[in-house]
């Protein structure tokens, strides 16, 4: 998807709470590598009562946008057309406007997963294990439908949000077990764990992690590294975290809103690593 041949552009990251969000720090630091220099990348705090008010100011020096929470369901009535890929959610983080002023929607937490996964050799799993059954929860499904061969068990707090992600699972294709949380320890045995609870959740788990533990894809990136992927690692398990996802997924979306590939994977990880030191995380 190609943009507007103009220097000047805008694009930025909308959501609520949006302060802690690192997409400028990658975005901007791709625009510098790319020599995008009349590029700007801000973030607005937006929810989704605004979120209609907002799309009525864009015009044609906005290349694209990025969307967190509580957005990404919320905005798919004002876009044109949306990917398959975020439609097999119904979650866009992702709108590109095109040259003809078209609002397209995408979802690129879902490649980017896959993405980041790669990068650290897990290209295939026979089985895996989710902790929770968010939003995020839900794109880890749709992740592992592409990658995972075998079942997946989530683990969760409720019937109601065992029986979303089993619902989630007959719509994407991927065999879902469900467990309760407070048999939670018991999805170390799994050799891909994809961790998608809030801060705090997963921290009486840490004492539970096995020996020899597989690999743990924690979605969290600050406070970092968290209690679990702390003890993950301390016990020789192979460990990603949120930056990860987020670097991954930015790269995508640079991509798609420049026009410009390869997006530079290398300087926006080392300036969303330098941002997160600077703040202590």
């Amino acid at each position: 998807m190609t943009t507007r041949g103009v220097e000047s552009r805008r694009a930025a990251v909308l959501g609520s709470p949006i302060a802690h969000s690192l997409s400028p720090v990658l975005h901007r630091a791709a625009y510098v590598e790319l020599g995008l220099t009349g590029w700007t990348y801000d973030r607005f705090e937006v929810d989704e009562a605004r979120l209609p008010g907002f799309f009525g100011t864009l015009d044609a020096s906005w290349a694209g946008l990025s969307l967190t929470m509580p957005l990404k369901r919320a905005v798919i009535p004002l876009l044109d057309e949306i990917s398959d890929t975020a439609r097999s959610v119904e979650a866009v983080n992702t709108v590109v406007l095109t040259d003809d002023g078209r609002r397209v929607g995408d979802n690129t937490d879902i490649p980017g997963m896959i993405a980041a996964l790669r990068e650290r050799g897990v290209e295939k799993t026979e089985e895996a294990a989710v902790l929770g059954a968010g939003a995020t929860a839900s794109s880890a499904l749709a992740a592992l439908a592409r990658i995972c061969s075998g079942p997946v068990t989530a683990y969760v707090r409720s019937e109601a949000r065992a029986a979303e992600m089993r619902g989630w699972g007959e719509r994407l294709g991927v065999e879902v077990r469900t467990a309760d949380w407070a048999g939670a320890a018991r999805a170390f045995d799994a050799p891909l764990v994809i961790a998608t609870t809030p801060a705090g959740a997963t921290d009486e788990l840490a004492a539970s992690v096995p020996g020899s533990p597989g690999t743990l894809f924690d979605v969290l990136y600050d406070p970092w590294p968290t209690p679990l992927a702390a003890a993950w690692s301390g016990r020789g398990g192979a460990v990603l975290g949120g930056l990860d996802l987020l670097v991954h997924q930015a790269v995508l979306q640079v991509e798609q809103m420049t026009g410009r590939s390869p997006a530079p994977l290398a300087a926006m990880r080392a300036a969303g690593e330098a941002a997160l030191r600077s703040t202590g995380a």
